[in-house]
């Protein structure tokens, strides 16, 4: 069984993902950053693929994407970086990127790697459901990745249901219509659309993502779903840190406490 599937058979509320930007602060963080995040006790990790336009997220993401490739990350260091990761890493992990990268490097062979070093799951916020399914979705199950798509305030009851339909690991909510990191706690316009998508009843657990950033966000994203992504905050916090590990860890269980 999919280790996702795992997670969510096992947990059913206060899952905690964590975004991470492979290659940030430095080049050889990856899979420090990745041990850290097990350590403090999230659930998943998201590794962030770095990339030169990444139009969903807002400055801090986009800075840490520009930093990790002036360090010189690329999918091929990835994947070489993530050799052997499954010997200390136990949860989950999912890639996040967009499209044009992975189809540089190769659909089948991107995903090929995935199964090799151990990855999950993936998180590809460009890609439209048509190609996923006409094209995709295939070759994912074929080497065990779970496929996890996003909504918005503004997807209508159609779509997500379609998007229901069509996924078997768990529901990306964004919590707002604007990119990643843009606002700070959640308002009440937001838990009426959360409210609206748990009387869907849907069959995939749902993690709420945007404006997650401490124990007071995650706490009351977790009363309207499975659990919450935290991304730019935990940024932050990585580029800030001086003893990297130790307030990584320290950091997660302040959330999660």
């Amino acid at each position: 069984m999919n280790r996702i599937h795992q997670l969510f058979e096992n947990k059913k509320e206060r899952v905690l993902s964590i975004y991470f930007t492979a290659g940030f602060p430095n080049l050889e963080d990856t899979l420090a950053v990745m041990e850290s995040i097990q350590d403090g006790g999230a659930d998943i990790i998201e590794i962030g693929v770095p990339y030169s336009d990444p139009i969903a997220d807002g400055p801090t993401i986009q800075d840490s994407n520009l930093v990790a490739l002036e360090n010189g990350i690329t999918l091929k260091k990835i994947f070489d970086q993530l050799q052997g990761f499954r010997e200390k890493v136990r949860i989950p992990v999912v890639m996040m990127g967009y499209l044009n990268p992975i189809i540089q490097f190769g659909i089948e062979e991107f995903c090929e790697k995935c199964q090799e070093v151990g990855v999950d799951g993936l998180i590809l916020p460009d890609l439209p459901m048509s190609q996923y399914l006409e094209e995709y979705k295939e070759i994912f199950e074929r080497y065990g990745l779970v496929n996890t798509f996003l909504i918005s305030p503004q997807t209508s009851e159609g779509r997500i249901r379609e998007i229901d339909d069509n996924s078997d690991g768990f529901i990306y909510v964004v919590s707002s219509h604007s990119i990643t990191g843009a606002k700070s706690g959640i308002s009440e316009e937001q838990i009426d659309y959360f409210e609206r998508v748990q009387r869907m009843n849907l069959k995939n657990p749902r993690l709420i993502g945007f404006g997650i950033s401490n124990a007071e966000t995650f706490t009351t994203a977790s009363n309207y779903s499975n659990g919450a992504i935290i991304g730019s905050a935990f940024i932050k916090k990585v580029k800030a840190a001086t003893n990297l590990k130790e307030e990584v860890v320290e950091y997660i269980q302040s959330v999660i406490s």
